[in-house]
């Protein structure tokens, strides 16, 4: 079988709080790892969340 072209990967708090986000890339047009700024609500603001494996 084929390996899928999407992979699952876990967008973690550089916060230390804990909290993440679920989320697909493709690893064949990102390669780079991911450093998104999305809502921490432990925090209750946006914080930078970044690539770690599942």
């Amino acid at each position: 079988m084929a390996k899928p072209t999407v992979v699952q990967i876990r967008l973690e708090s550089t916060a230390n709080t804990g909290y993440f986000y679920v989320t697909k890339k493709n690893p064949r047009t990102l390669t780079e790892k991911l450093i998104m700024k999305k809502y921490d609500p432990k925090l209750r603001k946006h914080v930078e969340f970044k690539e770690t494996k599942i």
